[in-house]
This record gives structure tokens, C-alpha cells and sequence, in this order.
């Protein structure tokens, strides 16, 4: 997948934006916060493990992508879009450790993708590009971590180069039921 100009929105094959990109296009960056909260709040509906327990609200995810946007401005983040048919399909972001002895690393925090979108490589996009970013800003390790079920979004981290460091039994409550959560890493330095 290639990335293109938000005037190549409409074609078939996922299109991946930055925040730039979808904050240069008005119709973009009009419908960007609704269609994220849809999907957002659709996965966690039915059973997504995006760090909520209920849906979250519109306005939640207003406050978070304004967050987001705003750390990549200052160079402390990066967002991606995807997009096909005009239409958001996914998104994902990565954020800089705010502690300074960390500063040198960043989170990878969510990569979500629209239900039918699944299975059509706009995860491993949206990672990739993310990654791509995290090197060009200077990350040496980028991190996140994952629901113990997830076993596809593993898979997907794992055949991108991250590895698991460490795993807490047990540790996500969802109601009654439990999950281990799953800590990845992905060491940027090898090349320099």
C-alpha cells in the first residue's frame, strides 16, 4: 500500500493519511472525529480490547484526538488515517513518553479498524506507516501492549518485528472475566 494525497481518498485500495494530511482536507477533517468515534465505539460494542469497558462517548473521543493532534504538532506523536472510498476505515497512534528519562521512547496506543475492514491488510498500513513515523522522529524503542487475547493484533505486532517483554496474568478486568496483558517492544536502534 502507498501513501498518496488526500486527493487520491476514493480509490479501493487503503489510503493511509497523517494528521496533516486529514487536517489539510476540509470534508476530511469535517467527518474525521464522528467516524473515529463509530468506529471506536462499534469495536468496543462488540468486545475489542481498545482499553474500554462501555463505548466510549463522542465527546471522549473528541478530547482524545484533539490530544493526540496536539502532541503531533509539538513533534510528540504521530496519527494515522485510513481510508477507503472516502470513507475512514482505521486509525492509529503512537505518543512520546512524557517522562524525561523516557523521552527517547514512544507508545503505540491504538490501532483500530472498521469490522469490515478486517482482513484487508489496513492494520499492518496503518502499523507500518506508524513505525515508519516513530524512525523518522527519532524513537529509539517503541512500545505497547495488548489484551492476552488478542491473538490476531499479536500476530500482526510480532510479524512487524516487535517482541514480547513481559506479560501480567490475569490483569485486564472486563466484568468478570480476566485477560493477561501482553507488553511488545520494538527496538528502533539496530539501525543506527
Amino acid at each position: 500500500m502507498r501513501e498518496t494525497t488526500t486527493s487520491d481518498a476514493t480509490r479501493r485500495e487503503p489510503l493511509i493519511l497523517d494528521a496533516g494530511q486529514v487536517d489539510s482536507d476540509p470534508g476530511l477533517r469535517a467527518r474525521f472525529a464522528g467516524s473515529a468515534h463509530r468506529i471506536l465505539a462499534d469495536l468496543v460494542r462488540g468486545g475489542a480490547a481498545l482499553g474500554w469497558v462501555e463505548p466510549p462517548s463522542a465527546d471522549e473521543v473528541g478530547r482524545l484526538l484533539d490530544g493526540v493532534v496536539a502532541a503531533t504538532r509539538a513533534g510528540d506523536a504521530s496519527l494515522r488515517a485510513a481510508y477507503v472510498d472516502g470513507r475512514l476505515v482505521g486509525l492509529g497512534y503512537w505518543l512520546r513518553y512524557a517522562r524525561p528519562t523516557h523521552r527517547p521512547h514512544a507508545d503505540l496506543e491504538k490501532v483500530a479498524v472498521d469490522a469490515s475492514a478486517h482482513g484487508q491488510g489496513v492494520g499492518r498500513a496503518l502499523t507500518a506507516a506508524l513505525i515508519g513515523d516513530a524512525e523518522r522522529a527519532g524513537i529509539e524503542v517503541l512500545t505497547l501492549d495488548a489484551r492476552g487475547d488478542n491473538v490476531h493484533a499479536l500476530g500482526l505486532y510480532r510479524s512487524l518485528g516487535f517482541v514480547e517483554y513481559g506479560r501480567l496474568p490475569d490483569f485486564v478486568a472486563v466484568g468478570e472475566r480476566r485477560y493477561d496483558k501482553v507488553f511488545c517492544m520494538l527496538d528502533l536502534r539496530r539501525g543506527r
